[in-house]
């Protein structure tokens, strides 16, 4: 559960914007304070320990960020560019234990390494202590500013949209979010020199932020045929809530939600990827990037202008075989639903070439090219 990882100051903004509360959670909802007291001491004592060099610590190698809607293939993504020798990730325990995992990380991790699941709730994905991880989680704990606290307020959508507006969130709460991404970031870059690579979805919103604090960063968009990526985000959002929710599991609204944050997302991407500079933004195709995996990263590495593929597609032919077997989960389409995506959502289908639904099956290619801007 995603709350284990706050301090006492953050468990108490959580309870103060009135979290959707059940009896049936009470084991969630009491271990908090528990786990509240224990985060705040270690966090101490990491600050105590490392504070200083923490914050005098410079970030030589602007981040990569990983953009995309939800259940666009961000994951996969993140995922292949992890086995390249030049970045670091950040991996599941310093997500969900950021106040602390420089002292805490190498401890933790070996006596409880037997007991990670092997799979994450919502898909086939593996998961390790190391295996890459959203920021967002991170920034959740962190700030409060997050959709990840959709998971606390499932009755109340304005949760999630705060997180996508931040440029209508009040200056100290701006601040704070960009305060603990910049302490992420330090921290990582103090534990380690490599390059930073970020994936979170929610960044697909920030771009006009990540450039002003990281002028020089580098974004890598994936797209997904739209009505898939709705199926996906359904089924994703009803499994976060089951997982961390504090009260009973609500799922009214879900459809729409998904279809307004991905149109609004769209919206915003097209008119924030012209801030980007020429070079450092390149778009990628899921459905091709899963037939060709090595073409498409290396073409995504020559639009960036990123050294070293050659040590990526060393590393990866490992993977290749495990990528061919991958189980997606399996949808069942309602008419309805259909229509209704291909409607609000036409302008994506036909930016990034995907055809109407049903006209052809939901897993071929986009008929454009990736592109760089």
């Amino acid at each position: 559960m995603i709350w284990h990882g706050m301090t006492c100051s953050g468990v108490w903004r959580l309870f103060r914007f009135k979290p959707l509360l059940h009896w049936s959670r009470l084991h969630r909802i009491l271990s908090l304070p528990f786990s509240g007291i224990y985060n705040s001491v270690m966090s101490a004592l990491e600050s105590a320990v490392y504070g200083r060099r923490v914050r005098n610590t410079k970030i030589e190698h602007p981040p990569l960020f990983v953009l995309g809607y939800w259940r666009s293939g961000t994951t996969l993504l993140q995922t292949l560019l992890s086995h390249d020798p030049q970045f670091q990730h950040l991996g599941l325990y310093r997500a969900l234990f950021p106040w602390h995992f420089l002292l805490s990380e190498k401890l933790v991790t070996t006596l409880t390494a037997p007991f990670v699941p092997a799979k994450r709730p919502m898909d086939n994905i593996k998961v390790s202590w190391d295996a890459p991880q959203e920021d967002d989680l991170s920034l959740c704990i962190m700030s409060q500013v997050s959709s990840c606290m959709l998971l606390s307020h499932p009755h109340d959508p304005s949760q999630f949209w705060r997180a996508l507006k931040l440029h209508e969130l009040p200056p100290e709460e701006l601040q704070r979010w960009k305060d603990s991404l910049m302490l992420l970031v330090k921290k990582q870059t103090f534990a380690s020199s490599k390059r930073i690579m970020m994936k979170s979805p929610i960044h697909t919103y920030h771009i006009p932020t990540l450039l002003e604090m990281f002028p020089n960063a580098r974004f890598l968009y994936i797209h997904r045929n739209p009505y898939n990526v709705f199926r996906s985000s359904c089924h994703l959002r009803h499994r976060m809530i089951d997982e961390n929710t504090l009260g009973k599991s609500v799922y009214e609204g879900t459809e729409e939600e998904v279809i307004s944050t991905y149109r609004y997302g769209f919206e915003k991407y097209e008119k924030d990827r012209e801030l980007i500079p020429q070079g450092r933004l390149h778009e990628i195709s899921f459905e091709k990037m899963e037939q060709d995996p090595v073409g498409e990263l290396r073409s995504a590495y020559e639009g960036l202008h990123l050294p070293g593929f050659d040590d990526l597609e060393k590393a990866l032919q490992p993977e290749l075989e495990s990528l061919k077997r991958y189980k997606k989960n399996e949808f069942h389409d309602n008419p309805y639903w259909v229509d209704r995506v291909y409607d609000q959502l036409r302008p994506a289908f036909e930016r990034f070439g995907y055809p109407k639904p049903g006209t052809v099956p939901n897993n071929q290619n986009a008929t454009n090219e990736p592109s760089n801007v």
